[in-house]
């Protein structure tokens, strides 16, 4: 399976406004910086950072500007502009409880995860008391059921 993580399209917005509200960056930039920031943990090709560029420029987020680099070179950089500056504040929003929904999601499988486990261990002796004891041990139900 590819190390790829498909979350990291979904936040190339999200990181490249940010990034934006800091300062006017190129696209090159942009890409080094979520690695460089990340120490390295997000790397999103300079393909993702550009589709998402056009992107934002096309939906007015975004704006461009080029400026002389030395005397013949000439590198195009990204503004955001006051429209992308609210689609930044709900993607955070959303983003915000995206990853809230995750940890709860987690954290309660695993505690339910341990009371499915500890049920199952509590069974597993009664039934192994009851070999021991050749006869049916009298609270032998499976637990969580009702004893008669």
């Amino acid at each position: 399976m590819s190390n790829r993580n498909i979350l990291q399209n979904g936040v190339a917005d999200l990181l490249i406004l940010h990034l934006l509200t800091q300062k006017d960056c190129y696209g090159y930039e942009i890409a080094q910086n979520i690695s460089g920031l990340s120490d390295g943990l997000l790397v999103i090709s300079q393909n993702t950072i550009y589709t998402a560029i056009y992107k934002l420029e096309n939906a007015k987020m975004i704006s461009e500007y080029s400026k002389l680099i030395g005397r013949k070179r000439t590198r195009v950089y990204y503004h955001i502009e006051p429209q992308g500056r609210q689609y930044l504040d709900e993607l955070q929003s959303s983003f915000e409880s995206t990853i809230q929904g995750i940890r709860l999601v987690m954290e309660k499988s695993i505690q339910k995860g341990e009371g499915v486990e500890n049920e199952q261990a509590e069974s597993e002796v009664v039934s192994e008391i009851s070999k021991r004891n050749k006869e049916p041990f009298p609270f032998a139900a499976k637990a969580g059921e009702a004893l008669s």
